[in-house]
């Protein structure tokens, strides 16, 4: 049997009174997680759910979200997790393309429900133990007979210049991720996992995710991200591990309470979605104090997780996001699929059972996104002679000013170099002259002040003259997706109406 349930099932049987999932004040144990799973099958089956049946998830994090999962899956159904944050014309589209025909809802989030004949709304009762949803449902015992290239999951991608693309997962996708994972983070039952991002996201549901439920680990789950309530979980509950978008982290570093706090059982945590400047690392170990940073790589095509950084080699590769898992290949090709040698910045593409299939009812963009067999990510980088991957940027957000290609992560390197800036991004906006030309927007440290002479100063010791950004904007904070990348097509539209008042060299 191969559906999410298997495992829960398992460590039910063997492991009854194990600690699958804590969330406030609950504590699941695996028999209990079990015993939830097959009544939420038994709701859906009600509501005539069934094979391949797309099963749509509006929800903030909960025990509920992870116990819908693992029910849809338990019947052999598609689970469609959707970004709480989008507007209800976003979701709209998402529920129609994918063809839901049921959807679970948290109560706060109700108006910005799809129209479909089937809404649960899932109360605060609910949110922590679905079974209080069920009624008299009869629970589903027996689970579905699943193949590896089945779909368990769709996944939509923010999109960039059009609509959002629909990721399909099949269980192949997801297992052969988490064995790399398990195979790289040594991921055992021991192991109790924070989880503050939202679990509608790879970074969350993935990295490493749910694959702690197939080793029999603990998830410690909050619903909404709280920089002084993770931490007291952590030093509560003796969590072990987790994952953190960049501005997740720069919140727990910044956070008075992480100098009060036994924090010496955190191992490890993911990050990534960036370029990780070195001041990041080095705060992490001083208030982690027996953990490790590990930048990462990854993209929801591959269900997250594809390059990491090895422990040692966090400030000799500074810069980097590490080597590629062990369960796939990467490569750096040209724009004709080739593959270039070591220090060559092309492309990055990658190959292996975790990449997805395609993308639902798009058999253009489908095509489009391969050499091959060799998945195309839209991300520039290069390859090291000793294999660890560099990010430079996205094909899309590369800056090109009078005929020279700028990457804004370069420029974005050297500003965050400067004491005052907490976070930076450069992007391209048209100029007459030069076609485009790089503007800086900054988030200054509180308490600090930049101008823009003084960053045209800075730059100009480490950049080429035509790198220099000459426009500073300063921002309360910059735009990012669940996975903590910042938009820079939201930075560049909203340039487009850049108040007079700003800064500018």
């Amino acid at each position: 049997m191969i559906t999410l349930s298997a495992t829960i099932r398992y460590h039910a049987h063997a492991h009854p009174e194990r600690l699958a999932i804590i969330y406030g004040e609950q504590r699941v144990t695996y028999a209990d997680l079990y015993d939830r799973l097959t009544r939420v099958a038994g709701l859906l089956r009600a509501q005539g759910i069934g094979r391949g049946d797309v099963v749509l998830v509006l929800m903030k994090n909960s025990t509920a979200f992870i116990e819908i999962a693992l029910a849809v899956s338990h019947l052999g159904a598609v689970f469609l997790p959707v970004n709480f944050r989008l507007s209800p014309e976003e979701v709209a589209y998402i529920a129609d393309n994918a063809g839901a025909k049921i959807a679970f809802v948290d109560t706060e989030l109700a108006a910005n429900a799809p129209r479909l004949d089937r809404v649960v709304v899932v109360d605060a009762a609910a949110q922590a133990d679905m079974r209080r949803a069920c009624g008299g449902a009869a629970p589903v015992i027996e689970a579905a007979h699943c193949r590896p290239d089945e779909m368990f999951r769709l996944m939509y991608t923010s999109g960039t210049t059009d609509r959002p693309k629909g990721v399909m997962h099949n269980y192949e996708n997801f297992y052969w991720k988490c064995l790399d994972h398990v195979i790289v983070l040594g991921l055992t039952r021991d192991e109790k996992l924070l989880v503050v991002g939202p679990l509608y996201h790879v970074g969350a549901f993935d990295l490493p995710g749910v694959a702690l439920l197939l080793v029999g680990g603990t998830m410690c789950v909050l619903r909404d991200f709280d920089a002084g309530a993770a931490l007291a979980a952590i030093e509560t509950e003796r969590l072990s591990c987790g994952w953190m978008a960049p501005v997740m982290l720069n919140a727990i570093l910044a956070h008075p309470d992480g100098a009060k706090r036994d924090l010496t059982s955190f191992k490890w945590c993911i990050g990534g979605g960036e370029k990780t400047p070195e001041s990041r690392i080095r705060g992490f170990t001083t208030v982690f104090t027996h953990g490790r940073y590990i930048d990462a790589y990854g993209l929801t095509e591959s269900c997250s997780g594809d390059t990491m950084m090895e422990a040692g080699r966090e400030i000799d590769k500074i810069g980097s996001t590490g080597r590629v898992l062990p369960l796939t290949d990467i490569a750096v090709m040209d724009d004709g699929g080739r593959p270039l040698p070591a220090m060559s910045e092309g492309e990055i593409c990658l190959r292996g059972p975790r990449i997805t299939r395609g993308y639902w009812k798009d058999e253009a963009k489908t095509a489009a996104s391969y050499h091959g067999d060799w998945f195309r990510t839209g991300d520039v980088g290069y390859l090291d002679p000793e294999g660890f991957l560099y990010l430079t940027d996205r094909k899309k957000d590369m800056i090109i000013s009078g005929g020279e290609n700028i990457a804004s992560s370069e420029v974005e390197r050297v500003i965050y170099a400067l004491p005052q800036v907490s976070e930076a991004a450069v992007v391209g906006v048209p100029d007459e002259r030069w076609g485009e030309r790089p503007v800086a927007v900054v988030v200054l440290k509180p308490g600090t002040r930049l101008t823009a002479d003084e960053l045209v100063e800075h730059c100009g010791k480490h950049l080429a003259r035509f790198k220099v950004p000459r426009t500073l904007v300063l921002r309360d904070a910059l735009p990012r997706n669940p996975s903590g990348k910042v938009l820079k097509r939201v930075i560049r539209q909203e340039l487009a109406g850049t108040p007079a008042e700003e800064t500018q060299a």
